[in-house]
């Protein structure tokens, strides 16, 4: 069987061709997060000739793919999965089965910083976190996705993934999850209202339990300062340099989100974490999907799972927290021949299709980010998923950051944390503090 091959993906070859080893170029940090956005969208990938990638209207044809290894990296508990996926890949479609595939154990925490390492070296094929994108596009470590694939990732995938994948106006990627976000866990035996943050206190304190929420993580942290409307975002060039920062957290609007941190802060139910298994005798925790089974086992009949409270602040409004959202996202890097980088985009486009990223969550419960999938009835029942759903209505897709923005974040809650920033402070110390805090995000941006 012949599969016709976009012009655009031929140039793609050759682009990649010339940025294999060029490297450099801006950091971004740790911390990463989903959005949803329901839309029409047509199934894709879900059929065994998911091999669109590979379609053209150009009239050019590779009439030989060739033959050699595909690498695959994923994270560890989905290697099975992948190489089964792969395999089926190949059995339906004959004419691209002269390539082998070799699926390792390389988490996506793990896989952007070794494929910046050594691109030459690093997997043909790898998944990684959405916060890594720039980074990697930078290292000429991505092929840009053009053409019918372009159209894949915008119209089968909730915009926030679909988004997640660009860098400037390229795609670089295919969004695998839209799970990366957080939400309220809570025991129902003691939490008797999760819409109020001040309820939720109140209750754990008069129940001795312990509320978690990481408050000097630069993720976590936005959940306050996007919610009184604040502005934390960065300008990317096509090539993934900071060219510019977006930020108002030293405003009035700032000090009451300050103000509301420092609140929780001080209550004696208050815990700095967001890891269920690592906290204890908790009433409360703000934490993400993948704690879900050990949120199951810790709260039992009485595990609970809501969108993230409101508060009232200083000011005497009311405030829906916020925070992030952000991806699993499934990229190639450049490859000098045209069969293989052909063959490599039909398979990341069959392993981010609707059929695989159900069977997927079946078998490790990521939440999909194709729209088709999401529509599933097994998926809309998960509730842990649906929390976040809902909670993701008033999320920010996380952008891409500079490395030094996690350690400036953290430093700000940990001056909380130790008591150097108290209830106590004055609103023109605040505002001192997040001036400071804004002029070295912005320096960020050369």
């Amino acid at each position: 069987m012949k599969k016709k091959v976009l012009a655009t993906l031929l140039a793609t070859a050759m682009v990649a061709g010339c940025l294999v080893g060029c490297g450099g170029g801006s950091d971004s940090g740790s911390g990463s997060a989903p959005a949803t956005d329901s839309g029409s969208s047509a199934d894709s990938g879900s059929s065994a000739d998911s091999g669109s990638a590979a379609d053209s209207g150009s009239g050019s044809e590779i009439t030989d793919y060739g033959s050699g290894t595909i690498t695959i990296w994923v994270a560890e508990n989905t290697v099975e999965f992948t190489k089964s996926k792969a395999d089926e890949f190949f059995a339906a479609h004959p004419d691209m089965a002269g390539y082998s595939v070799t699926v390792e154990p390389v988490g996506e925490g793990d896989a952007a910083g070794n494929m910046l390492t050594d691109v030459e070296g690093g997997a043909d094929i790898f998944g990684f976190a959405q916060d890594q994108i720039t980074r990697l596009v930078s290292a000429g470590a991505l092929s840009p996705i053009v053409g019918d694939n372009a159209t894949f990732v915008s119209t089968q995938n909730d915009a926030g993934a679909a988004s997640a994948a660009l860098v400037g106006d390229v795609a670089y990627a295919y969004p695998m999850t839209s799970d990366n976000g957080y939400f309220l866990y809570y025991d129902k035996s003691v939490v008797t209202d999760p819409t109020s943050l001040e309820k939720i206190v109140a209750d754990c304190e008069a129940a001795g339990k312990n509320f978690y929420f990481e408050i000097n993580s630069g993720w976590y942290q936005t959940a306050f300062f996007f919610a009184t409307g604040c502005t934390l975002t960065y300008d990317t060039d096509s090539n993934g340099n900071f060219t510019g920062c977006n930020v108002d957290y030293a405003s009035d609007k700032g000090v009451v989100a300050f103000k509301e941190i420092i609140e929780l802060a001080s209550s004696s139910a208050f815990q700095n974490g967001s890891s269920i298994s690592a906290g204890s005798n908790i009433g409360a925790i703000v934490d993400g999907t993948w704690d879900a089974d050990a949120a199951k086992d810790i709260f039992g009949d009485n595990y609970g799972c809501a969108k993230l409270p409101s508060f009232t602040g200083s000011d005497g409004n009311s405030y829906q927290l916020s925070g992030f959202g952000g991806f699993k996202l499934l990229g190639i890097k450049p490859q000098v021949d045209p069969g293989k980088l052909a063959v490599c985009h039909a398979l990341a486009q069959y392993l981010t299709g609707t059929e695989v990223q159900l069977a997927r969550y079946q078998a490790v419960s990521w939440g999909p980010s194709n729209l088709t999938a999401q529509q599933d009835s097994a998926v809309q029942a998960d509730e842990a998923l649906s929390a976040l759903a809902e909670q993701l209505a008033y999320t920010i897709p996380q952008g891409n950051y500079p490395g030094e923005y996690w350690d400036l974040a953290t430093a700000l809650g940990d001056d909380v944390i130790s008591g150097t920033i108290s209830t106590s402070t004055s609103d023109d110390d605040l505002m001192s503090a997040l001036q400071k805090f804004q002029d070295t995000c912005m320096s960020y941006a050369k």
